[in-house]
């Protein structure tokens, strides 16, 4: 049967939402229903896909986050919760990533890494898990990990810890957090093409990669939509600390 989610009444989260996938999970959101806080550094991007939501007949708001500054996190979600009362769904997708050989990883590319996808992710994440106690509002939180975190990637030592965290932070708050209604699950994908990275697949070094996987192709953001909706809504009410791949069978090899 037809199974139509809803998400009308319900207020969700997106950090990153500036480009790429948060832009994405923002929309599809936003299309179901729910009402929408923009969160991310250029807030001059968050108004432009605003306006992009309000056309549309959705409703979405804007707020300057810094996930790497733990007074940016506290502030921005509070001033969510003040504005729109409550927060129901968080999407956890603020990342980064910095491509070198172990020998040549500085220590800055190790804090920019692990700051932003690992300590970032873990205080958004608890910040909204105050906010969904103490109001005693069920929630929904999904943190946005990687194939990375499950299997090694050439030249990505940093990135890989830090989604396997996100992996491993996520089957704990799930732990600590089921009893209050609150599940917490983790979207893992492969390569997907966003507007950062499709130059890359159309060289010769990101052709030879596209070859390298399963079926010979990359993602779409869209190929996320489905997951993200059952993990949103009432239809994940017995998924808590699952960690999904979306990844064409990437990780199965």
């Amino acid at each position: 049967m037809a199974y139509e989610i809803d998400l009308s009444g319900k207020v969700a989260l997106v950090t990153g939402a500036s480009s790429g996938l948060g832009a994405r999970f923002a929309r599809v959101l936003a299309d179901a229903g729910a009402t929408v806080a923009l969160a991310a550094r250029r807030v001059e991007r968050l108004k432009e896909l605003r306006a992009e939501i309000d056309a549309e007949g959705g409703e979405a708001h804007v707020y300057q986050l810094d996930v790497t500054d733990l007074a940016s996190v506290r502030g921005c979600i509070a001033e969510v919760e003040n504005d729109l009362k409550k927060i129901d769904i968080l999407v956890n997708n603020s990342g980064v990533s910095a491509t070198s050989r172990i020998t040549d990883t500085s220590e800055a590319d190790f804090d920019f890494v692990m700051d932003t996808n690992a300590k970032g992710a873990y205080f958004v994440a608890q910040q909204v898990g105050k906010v969904m106690i103490a109001k005693k509002t069920p929630g929904r939180i999904i943190n946005i990990a990687s194939v990375a975190g499950m299997r090694v990637l050439s030249q990505l030592s940093v990135y890989c810890m830090s989604k396997a965290a996100v992996i491993h932070m996520t089957r704990a708050m799930a732990l600590e957090w089921g009893r209050y209604g609150i599940n917490v699950n983790a979207i893992c994908p492969g390569y997907i093409e966003t507007e950062i990275n499709a130059a890359h697949f159309q060289t010769e070094a990101g052709q030879k990669l596209v070859n390298m996987l399963p079926r010979r192709r990359v993602g779409k953001p869209e190929d996320l939509d489905a997951l993200l909706m059952m993990l949103a809504s009432d239809a994940s009410g017995f998924v808590n600390g699952a960690a999904i791949a979306a990844d064409d069978g990437m990780s199965a090899g």
